[in-house]
């Protein structure tokens, strides 16, 4: 089961990644053009605050029963990365997605809807990239 988990955790990562990108593309560019807010924006919109929340999910569970979460053993670079780094940095990043997709709900015009979702996806995917554990960091975790 564990290992099931690890590997949707981190496969799921790139359809998120996908639509994070693409939603904060969608979203800049709309507003930088003063362009009209459509339904498929919103969709687009839902559709990436559903996968990182889902996402999230995935993590909270992981982290309670993976082996790499382990309070004991702080001074060691790769525990600390996945019991207090990893989980800070997503966290911090999916609250602000979910904060920018309510606040754009609420907003009046087309182009503040655009402009919140570009800022706050956009510092969200900024945030998400730095607290990967991308193969290249050497944490123990490959790209799939």
């Amino acid at each position: 089961m564990y290992s099931g988990l690890v590997h949707a955790h981190s496969g799921l990562r790139w359809l998120a990644l996908l639509l994070l990108v693409a939603a904060v593309f969608v979203s800049v560019s709309r507003w930088m053009g003063n362009q009209s807010f459509t339904d498929g924006n919103r969709k687009l919109y839902l559709f990436t605050l559903i996968s990182v929340h889902l996402q999230l999910v995935l993590g909270l569970i992981l982290y309670f029963i993976s082996p790499k979460v382990n309070f004991n053993g702080m001074s060691e670079r790769v525990i600390r990365f996945y019991t207090v780094e990893h989980i800070t940095i997503m966290l911090l990043a999916i609250a602000l997605i979910t904060v920018g997709y309510s606040r754009s709900k609420r907003a009046t015009s087309d182009t503040q809807k655009h402009r919140l979702v570009g800022i706050f996806y956009g510092i969200g995917l900024v945030l998400i990239l730095a607290g990967i554990p991308w193969a290249f960091r050497n944490l123990g975790a490959g790209n799939f």
